[in-house]
Formats: C-alpha cells, structure tokens, sequence
C-alpha cells in the first residue's frame, strides 16, 4: 500500500463532490423570500462553492494531508466529507449524502480503472483541480489557495517512478474494490453493465509511449530482431497524438476527472444485486477495533486543519435534495440497506479521553449556530457519532 496516495484520493473525491454539487444547485430553486430569485441562487451557489472550497484547501488542512500516511477506512474518510459537505449554508439529509458519496466514490472509480498508465492519475487530480479554479475565477485569494496545492502536487508526484505510481494506483483500486453502484450517467453511457461493473474499452488511444497492439517482434540473444509477426486483436486502437502535460498549466489531453455532469441531466444511483448481497453479509464486528486509535488520531489531525466559515447574519441555512423529488429522496434513505449507511462513524474510542477533548474542541470550531435543524441527525456531535458506530 503506497503512503502517498491519500492527497490523490481526497483531491479527486472532493473534485467530484463539487462538480455534483453545482450541478444540483444550478437544476434546484433555493428557497426564501427573496425579490431577485435567479440572481439570488447564482449567488447562494457562488457562496456555497467558495465556502467548501475554501475549506477543502485549508493551508494547514493541505500540510497534515500531504503528510506520507496510509489510507483509513471508508466510514473515516467519508465523515470527513460529510463535515466538507456542510462547510457553508448547504444542508443535506442522509439519503442525499449517500447519494452524493454513491456518485463521487463511483466516478473516480471509472477514472482510476480506465487511467491509461498509473502516472496518468496524476492528470486526473490536475483536471480536478482545473476545473474548481474555474468555479472560483472571481476570488484571488481562494485561487491561491488551489494554486499552492498544485505546486505541492508536482512538488511531491513529479518525480515519482512508474512503480511507484502503479502502487498508488493499485492502492486506490483496493479502496474502491466490492463497490458496485450503478450509476444513471455510466449506464446511459453504457460504460456500466447492469450488475455495476464498468466495462473496459477496446479502442481508443493506446497509453502514450506505446504501440498500437497486433505486432510481435522476436530477437535473437544479441538483441537483433530476426521475425516479425502479426496478430488480431479484435480492438480499434489509435496511436496517442501527445502526453498530456504535467505542467502548471497546459494541455491534460486525458478527459479522465473532467466536469461530466457539465450538461445538465439527472443522475441516479441503484445499489447492484451484489452489492446487496455484499451488504447482507456486511456485519460490524463486535470486538475493538485495533485501528480505532489511529483512525481517530487521522480524523483529529485532519478535521483540527479545517476551518469551517460561520454563517454571519440571521439567514438560515437551506437544505439541497440530490434526488428528483421528495418523495424519491424518502424512498432512497428506506431502501438502502443498514450496513452501507455512513451515518455514523465506528470508531470505539470513549477511552481515550485526551483524544475525546481534543476532538470536543475541534468539533466546537464545526459547530454552525442560529440555524434550524431540518433533519434531526444534522449537526451530530462527532464524538457521538463514532461511539455509536
């Protein structure tokens, strides 16, 4: 397992939970009292954006981030998105955050499985991170926030070998392995099959640096090539015109972590037959967790980077649906099963008191007051939330 793969995930997660995220504020009316409606939820979606953005590229945030470490469990790292999702005036209930997780975990999933070399993840990040400063093209001060990370990415990456980033690659695909959720955008797409596994492509561009297949060279003990022979490989495969660039700026040429909900249509996310199956079989163990300590260590060490913006002012928060309707949004928090709920994190640490202080402080800097609760599991203290798990 690489210990340099957690940036990666953590940018390219966050990358997909912004694209997602401004696709729903941009298809769904905020409510208020508000004489100007449409100029007013350009406004609210702009803040929103800025807000988690802000958060999500912390300086001291980004420092513990970068920090060599393994990768921790799933129900970790996503009460850190869940936290991030809740940065600014935005609500979600619990259907539409596992949703919202459904649909970032699954799309990078695609991206790291359909990289055509491991480097290639790298560009991948850069094309996330292309795209968020393009949502903050009017703030200077956020932009130089993203532009600091990206100097860190080719800082730390840029001198990575091959193997090195085949391991982070393999440790990512590790990460997402036994995830099966089909998603309305792949399957449409058809680049998913109905049992929630992508299909690999055979045709397109070969990864950059090689042959198109269907040709074997054999060469004697001197290096010398003495035959050639030819060979059908039932694919439409192209020579890549050009890498893309690794730089600053310029040409990613890999569309792999571009915006892909750029046009507006709906996305709906179905839990496979086996990944129910998974699920039914998924059980919670009841002796300690003998990680416990340390996945509480990471998330106090992360979460004690972020700074969540307090809403100033009396304006309430709104709450975003990542569903078509209401009604689709209860039906989706009844129906998917228990063990594949994140609502709540297992970590059994009510021993360590010294760590349970510290995140009872960090968890006041989270605190968001003088705005009503729409949902009564918003606004868990997280203490509470990984005692109970």
């Amino acid at each position: 397992m690489s210990v340099r793969t957690l940036p990666l995930l953590f940018l390219n997660l966050g990358g997909e939970m912004l694209y997602i995220l401004d696709q729903r504020l941009r298809a769904q009316n905020i409510p208020g009292d508000k004489a100007h409606r449409d100029e007013w939820t350009e406004v609210d979606r702009k803040r929103v954006l800025n807000d988690i953005i802000s958060t999500m590229f912390n300086r001291k945030f980004m420092e513990e981030l970068f920090k060599p470490q393994e990768l921790y469990s799933k129900k970790a790292l996503r009460t850190v998105y869940d936290r991030l999702a809740h940065a600014s005036i935005m609500r979600l209930n619990q259907a539409s955050m596992d949703k919202l997780y459904d649909l970032m975990t699954m799309a990078l999933k695609y991206q790291v499985l359909l990289c055509p070399r491991p480097k290639d993840v790298l560009l991948v990040t850069f094309n996330h991170l292309d795209a968020i400063k393009g949502f903050i093209q009017d703030s200077p001060t956020l932009l130089q926030l993203v532009d600091e990370t990206f100097r860190q990415l080719i800082e730390v990456y840029g001198g990575l070998s091959a193997g090195e980033f085949q391991l982070i690659r393999q440790t990512l695909l590790t990460f997402f392995q036994d995830l099966h959720i089909r998603v309305s955008i792949f399957l449409k797409d058809r680049v998913q099959n109905s049992n929630g596994r992508f299909v690999l492509p055979v045709s397109g561009p070969v990864p950059w640096g090689t042959e198109v297949p269907g040709l074997i060279r054999i060469f004697n003990n001197k290096g010398e090539e003495v035959k050639r022979a030819e060979f059908q490989h039932g694919g439409n495969y192209v020579t890549a015109p050009k890498e893309g660039s690794f730089e600053f700026y310029g040409d990613r040429v890999l569309k792999l972590g571009t915006n892909m909900y750029s046009v507006n249509r709906p996305v709906e996310t179905h839990m496979s037959g086996a990944s129910k199956s998974l699920a039914s079989q998924t059980q919670q163990s009841i002796a300690p967790n003998p990680l416990a300590k340390e996945e509480l260590n990471f998330l106090a060490r992360l979460m004690g980077g972020m700074e969540i913006k307090k809403p100033s002012g009396p304006e309430p928060g709104f709450r975003l649906n990542l569903f078509t309707t209401d009604e689709e949004e209860e039906q989706a928090a009844l129906t998917r099963p228990e063990e594949l709920s994140y609502e709540v994190v297992n970590i059994q640490a009510t021993q360590d008191q010294q760590r349970n202080k510290e995140l009872a402080r960090i968890m006041g800097e989270f605190e968001i007051t003088d705005q009503p609760r729409l949902n009564a599991s918003k606004g868990d203290d997280l203490l509470a939330m990984m005692d109970e798990l």
